[in-house]
């Protein structure tokens, strides 16, 4: 029997009640013919051509106990950065990994790659095509901003690759994007807060406004994924998305090859009453039932199809320690201090629960989840797909591992910071390790301490430098600036 492939279930392929529906549908290959195993029932499906180049994934199983170095760790990733998820964090400790053992990256000629619009090849810095004059030099990492296109990717990627990212509670990340992109979308710029936004989001918000993708399924927006019909804009909108492929598309991606496959308008579900999955997520009226529409079921087997994982931001060190032993690394490999943390928000990654929230939060919290509610969708999914692995991992060994990683992180921070935490921008005066400020709230950075021995300074900068930063000196490093060669002394003589 051939490898197991999580596919994709296009709209209307199969026809089961909700109760049927498996979280993440198992596909297996025999005789050339798909079939579809749902709790224990089988199905045939139409034959379809994979993506080409399109390897199948392998199903996941914990290393060995006790670990062991058999395995070689991995080093041809690509990390979907979300915004305001935990990401820069997990970008740090892939610069860090990355600069540490030579590998390249593929970069931007900026900062992230035409984000908005889906991302190209051709925006990576150096790429050439296949075919194209010269060698292509292989790329190891992809983890820049970018919205996800499959097909690009690969272009520029071996499909080999690890492909993981990371997601948030929708609440939390609306409480953030409020602020950090207050100034950039038209529909936060116009809201007196976020509580008011949320009351009556319509007032505010226009499908298609410039910057307005922040305001609703910014996740769901990142991961590529296309919009319900009703979600789409409207035609005559003055401010059209910038990217004529999306969220108006009326495509789905597709690992089944490039022919389009049109969406139902009546697949599309809006928030019921909920169910509260037993892993510190509180229900609320914004839950979904996951198994009652075909469209949010379609993209959810879609990214298990492509991503081999998607950590969770609440359960942060928890999804580090899972990452490590899915790469064979270290956990020296994924320990490191949080970046881009804005003053006054949650410094840690601690799970979002309604104990202790007042009655205006957990409004707040209900609301900011119904409005998001393809994000919802994404979260609840991809947090119960981690806590099934944590069960395979093991309870136990999962918290001792991330004791070590937390211990670690702490020494870390004594050995390496002034005051051992971060600190408002304005008392770092190194440039270095300023990170950039946008938005309405300060984002934190890191001071050295003094007195530090080179190998300690080198190492401590790698944890402290922020992503702007970081990605400059990959830059430079993988693409020096070139120096004029001195002018010839004949040349130097003639008239």
């Amino acid at each position: 029997m051939s490898p197991h492939l999580l596919l994709p279930i296009p709209p209307g392929a199969v026809t089961l009640g909700d109760s049927e529906v498996a979280p993440c549908p198992l596909v297996l290959f025999t005789s050339g013919d798909i079939h579809l195993l749902l709790r224990a029932r089988m199905f045939l499906l139409p034959s379809l051509p994979r993506l080409p180049g399109l390897q199948l994934r392998q199903p996941w199983a914990p290393s060995p106990r006790p670990a062991v170095s058999s395995c070689p760790p991995r080093q041809r990733l690509v990390f979907l950065k979300t915004h305001k998820s935990g990401s820069s964090s997990v970008l740090n400790l892939l610069h860090r990994y990355g600069d540490r053992h030579g590998l390249r990256f593929a970069l931007p000629d900026r900062y992230q790659f035409g984000y908005p619009r889906l991302f190209q090849a051709s925006r990576v810095k150096g790429y050439r095509p296949q075919g194209g004059v010269g060698t292509q030099t292989p790329f190891h990492i992809l983890c820049h901003h970018m919205r996800f296109n499959l097909k690009e990717v690969l272009q520029v990627m071996p499909s080999d690759s690890f492909f993981f990212s990371i997601v948030r509670d929708p609440a939390a990340l609306a409480r953030s994007a409020f602020s950090y992109y207050k100034s950039t979308s038209s529909a936060f710029r116009k809201a007196p807060s976020l509580a008011a936004f949320l009351a009556s989001p319509r007032a505010f918000y226009r499908s298609g406004a410039r910057g307005d993708h922040y305001a609703r399924n910014l996740l769901w927006f990142d991961f590529g994924l296309p919009f319900p019909p009703e979600m789409r804009p409207k035609r005559g909108n003055p401010h059209p998305p910038r990217d004529p492929n999306a969220p108006g598309t009326h495509i789905l991606p597709s690992a089944t090859g490039p022919r389009a496959q049109t969406i139902d308008s009546n697949a599309v579900v809006q928030p019921v009453s909920t169910v509260a999955d037993g892993h510190g997520q509180t229900g609320s009226p914004a839950s979904l039932d996951l198994g009652s529409s075909s469209f949010i079921q379609w993209g959810l087997a879609w990214l298990d199809s492509v991503f081999d994982l998607v950590m969770v931001a609440e359960y942060f060190d928890e999804s580090l320690v899972l990452l490590a032993d899915a790469l064979c690394w270290g956990l020296d490999d994924v320990v490191g201090f949080v970046h881009n943390a804005q003053a006054g928000g949650e410094q840690g990654h601690n799970a979002v629960g309604n104990s202790g929230l007042t009655p205006e939060d957990r409004q707040l919290t209900a609301r900011a989840r119904a409005w998001n509610n393809l994000d919802w969708a994404l979260y609840v999914h991809f947090n119960r797909s981690l806590w099934a692995r944590i069960e395979q991992y093991g309870q136990s060994r999962l918290e001792s591992a991330v004791a070590k990683l937390r211990a670690r992180r702490e020494a870390l921070a004594k050995h390496c910071l002034e005051g051992g935490e971060a600190l408002d921008p304005k008392y770092i005066s190194d440039r270095r390790f300023r990170p950039f400020q946008f938005g309405s709230a300060k984002v934190l950075g890191y001071r050295l301490r003094s007195g530090l021995s080179p190998h300690d300074r080198e190492e401590c900068e790698r944890l402290a430098t922020p992503e702007l930063q970081y990605k400059d000196k990959l830059d430079a490093k993988q693409f020096p600036p070139t120096v004029s060669a001195p002018l010839k002394a004949s040349r130097l003589l003639s008239p």
